[in-house]
């Protein structure tokens, strides 16, 4: 069945979860929205348009009609004290406004993702609202699991919460782990990196004393060189993100120091990885583009999702849907998919 199922992607991030239904070829974007400049720069780069706006100013009622809508919208509490937890008592979180699109528009699916923290959030209140929502108040067969991105052949162990929703009835199962054929020496640069990604020798004792510290205390906290036949740590913003997957590389020569250090470059040959490292650790092609600051394009790639795993659940909903829709209702026939022009109807 060669249709074209129309997308639209909600906190689309630098679009992973976008990427992930589009290397399917049986999608099209018709929306996005994206509130921090920095990411939009990057998707605009990749996949064009303009997709800057403020989720919760956009007029539901104005949306171009969809089928799938994606969302990776951030983990918040509700009010949902002496109250059933439904549709109502998500106002004022970022969930609602994902949950007042789905209730206007009524896709015929959706996929929404988010961090193994929401299983537990709030003592597990916040996960079964959001369920409740979803399969009572919206009335879709919703289905939820945790999946780690090393199971799906990236060399990184990542956990998220996917939450899948039909508007028709129907079984639905998660992809299958695979095994991982790759490691971490087959996402590292294959060029010498510059020296500004090596550690100061000042920095390194730093952090080896750091480390000394929290376990005479008792602590693991520390930073961690790892194996490079084996898979990465999990890659997040801020804190010590960068530290936990710190590499050996003894192909530096040149050991001037190319930005402002205290100390000189450490003669360990440790150093932490590249964005383009980490993009390959998300399962980013080497195609997808990176326009911004080091600074910018680690917190992007550390907030976005495992490109493979959701690809897999794409192509499993996307099989559902062709059975539950055996004729071409409100469905465009397949021709040719170019890179869409993103709309921006209902940002102001």
């Amino acid at each position: 069945m060669n249709y074209t199922y129309k997308t639209i992607d909600l906190f689309a991030g630098i679009g992973g979860i976008r990427l992930g239904f589009d290397m399917t070829k049986r999608v099209k974007n018709v929306f996005s929205a994206e509130i921090d400049k920095y990411a939009c720069e990057t998707y605009k780069v990749n996949f064009g348009g303009n997709p800057q706006c403020d989720i919760t100013k956009i007029d539901e009622k104005k949306l171009p009609d969809f089928d799938i809508l994606l969302a990776g919208f951030p983990c918040q509490a509700f009010s949902i004290a002496g109250r059933r937890g439904g549709f109502e008592d998500t106002r004022g979180t970022l969930f609602f406004h994902v949950a007042r699109m789905i209730k206007e528009k009524q896709p015929k699916a959706f996929l929404l993702e988010n961090v193994k923290g929401l299983t537990h959030h709030d003592g597990g209140k916040t996960l079964s609202t959001i369920m409740n929502v979803l399969e009572h108040d919206l009335g879709y067969t919703v289905y939820s699991q945790l999946l780690n991105a090393k199971d799906y052949g990236v060399p990184q162990k990542r956990e998220r919460i996917y939450i899948v929703g039909f508007k028709k009835e129907t079984d639905f199962e998660f992809p299958k782990p695979k095994k991982l054929k790759l490691k971490i020496k087959d996402i590292m640069e294959k060029e010498v990196v510059s020296g500004k990604y090596y550690l100061s020798n000042t920095y390194l004792q730093t952090l080896k004393n750091h480390r000394t510290r929290h376990e005479e205390k008792g602590n693991g906290f520390g930073y961690e060189i790892v194996n490079s036949d084996g898979i990465a740590n999990t890659i997040v913003v801020g804190g010590m993100g960068k530290e936990r997957n710190l590499l050996y590389d003894d192909r530096l020569t040149n050991f001037q120091p190319v930005t402002n250090i205290k100390g000189e470059i450490n003669k360990d040959y440790i150093r932490k990885m590249t964005p383009r490292e980490w993009a390959r650790l998300q399962g980013f092609p080497d195609s997808y583009k990176i326009p911004v600051s080091d600074a910018q394009a680690y917190k992007q790639f550390g907030n976005s999702v495992s490109v493979p795993v959701i690809n897999e659940i794409a192509k499993l909903v996307i099989e559902k849907l062709d059975s539950q829709y055996s004729t071409i209702d409100k469905i465009v026939k397949y021709t040719n998919i170019e890179a869409s022009t993103v709309q921006t109807i209902g940002c102001q």
